[in-house]
């Protein structure tokens, strides 16, 4: 009795990827997602041809309403001095660049420029190093009182700023910190959101990421350094551009704190434009320049600041 052969399938070999993808393998491949990403979208939930068109309709007069402040604002800082009447005043023409020059000509908008940007960075670097020293000693240190310790500071954000600015500024004023960088910017250091912010997202760190480096000979200055800080990047990227907003656009407390021309910050000093009947051209020329920082620090940190409020929703 002889053995029946065993049949092998004879497989063709598979096809090799082309040198580079052309456009239908991309075309097509960008069709396979689309229809993977619906796949997982319930049926009732689809968008339908009305839907998507009533979104885009509402989503852009959402970004008209938004702009618009802006645009105005621009537009009517490029006018000539002259009387405001709307809506001619806010079309594009004739546009000249006179009122910046005023500002920027001017004595006391420069040092006012200057005091703001010292006030707002050394506050970012400050509040940004001491609550992340803060949150790390708060999410990976034992000690006693921790907890009680944390929650008391953490109190501090249901207490009204209002009411402990009139102590902070009669302490001040007793150590000679009126009219002063100091006095301007120290008070605003201790910062119980920030520290919070740092705290939770510290804690979410793995235990043996800290007890490797111990293992290795890391001392706790090397770990911060070495592990705790490239790990913050996302969250102080975050927490950079709320802080330097905060500082940048300060009225009350560098109000209290600067009595004194030349200590006063561009909001304290564009509020002061307005009593001294200062065109509107030039009122409004002042907020631009002071706006400009702030879109420019969003626009730096803005990868970071999405990664950032992904990674805090994440952890939190």
């Amino acid at each position: 009795m002889t053995a029946t052969p065993v049949e092998t399938e004879k497989k063709s070999p598979a096809p090799q990827a082309p040198a580079g993808p052309d456009r239908a393998a991309r075309r097509a491949g960008r069709k396979l997602r689309k229809l993977s990403e619906q796949d997982t979208v319930p049926h009732g939930m689809r968008a339908t041809p009305a839907g998507r068109i009533a979104r885009g309709l509402l989503l852009t007069a959402a970004a008209i309403v938004t702009i618009f402040p802006f645009y105005a604002m621009v537009v009517l800082s490029l006018k000539p001095s002259a009387a405001v009447e709307f809506p001619g005043s806010l079309l594009p023409w004739p546009l000249t660049g006179e009122a910046y020059g005023t500002v920027m000509n001017a004595q006391d908008v420069p040092r006012w420029l200057v005091n703001t940007l010292i006030y707002s960075v050394v506050s970012v670097v400050g509040v940004l190093l001491l609550a992340s020293l803060a949150g790390y000693a708060f999410a990976k240190k034992r000690f006693p009182g921790r907890e009680t310790m944390f929650w008391s500071f953490l109190s501090m954000v249901m207490v009204p700023y209002h009411v402990t600015m009139i102590p902070t500024f009669a302490m001040i004023a007793k150590l000679g910190g009126v009219d002063t960088y100091w006095g301007l910017i120290v008070p605003t250091l201790a910062n119980a959101q920030a520290v919070f912010l740092m705290r939770q997202f510290i804690q979410g760190l793995p235990d043996e990421l800290f007890e490797a480096a111990r293992l290795d000979g890391c001392n706790e200055w090397q770990i911060f350094h070495r592990i705790v800080l490239p790990l913050l990047k996302p969250i102080l990227a975050t927490l950079g551009v709320f802080v330097f907003l905060w500082h940048w656009n300060d009225f009350l407390w560098p109000l209290v704190i600067g009595q004194s021309t030349d200590m006063r910050t561009l909001t304290v000093g564009i509020a002061s434009l307005q009593q001294q009947n200062v065109p509107l051209n030039v009122v409004l020329s002042g907020s631009v320049i002071a706006f400009v920082p702030i879109f420019a620090a969003y626009m730096v940190g803005q990868r970071y600041f999405t990664e950032g409020v992904t990674a805090s929703g994440i952890k939190g």
